[in-house]
């Protein structure tokens, strides 16, 4: 992690798009699983970023903590809907999921 949340995604994204031009065999296709999976549905893709970030927060991955809290903010996800989706992380993680709910309020201040 370094200092800056928005350093965090840029590292992600970074990441992510050398693995995708090293493995496009593996990663075409987990694309399409992702576009389908997040796109509207019964469900919008705000709730379901949001509760991508939930897990995100009860697993403990802070790259997918800052990766979906920003698609959850593109999605037009409120403060308030990014806190309760944090308080629902909690619930599901414990302990564990306090600090990782930290992380992912921080990311929030800075991100927002």
């Amino acid at each position: 992690m370094t200092k800056s949340y928005k350093e965090d995604v840029a590292a992600v994204d970074k990441r992510v798009g050398a693995l995708f031009k090293a493995a496009p065999k593996t990663m075409t296709p987990y694309s399409q699983l992702v576009k389908a999976a997040s796109a509207d549905g019964a469900l919008d893709s705000k709730v379901k970023e949001l509760m991508a970030l939930s897990i995100s927060v009860a697993i403990r991955c802070d790259d997918c903590i800052v990766f979906h809290l920003r698609a959850a903010l593109n999605h037009g996800a409120s403060r308030e809907e990014v806190i309760e989706t944090i308080s629902v992380a909690i619930e599901m993680g414990g302990g564990p999921s306090v600090v990782y709910g930290g992380r992912a309020f921080a990311a929030l201040e800075e991100l927002s």
